[in-house]
C-alpha cells in the first residue's frame, strides 16, 4: 500500500512541477502592486483562460500530494 502511495504521490509531484512551470507570471512584482495593478480575480471570464484551469489544477493536485504526503506518514 505504502508503495502504491509513494508511486501516485511521485506522479502528482511531477504533474505539479509540469503545471507550474507551464503557467505564466501572475503580476508584475513590485511595481506592479504599486502602480495599482490588480489581478481581476473575480472576473466573470477569468475561469475560460489557460491559466486559470492551470491555476486550479495546481491547488487540486497540490492538495492531492499533502494529503498523500500525510497518509504515507500515517502508514510508515
Amino acid at each position: 500500500m505504502i508503495m502504491f502511495l509513494t508511486v501516485v504521490q511521485v506522479i502528482c509531484g511531477i504533474l505539479l512541477i509540469a503545471i507550474i512551470i507551464m503557467q505564466s507570471g501572475k503580476s508584475a512584482g513590485l511595481s506592479g502592486a504599486i502602480a495599482g495593478v490588480a489581478d481581476s480575480f473575480m472576473s466573470k471570464h477569468e475561469a475560460k483562460t489557460a491559466d486559470a484551469k492551470m491555476a486550479k489544477a495546481t491547488k487540486w493536485i497540490g492538495a492531492v500530494f499533502i494529503i498523500l504526503t500525510l497518509a504515507i506518514n500515517l502508514l510508515a
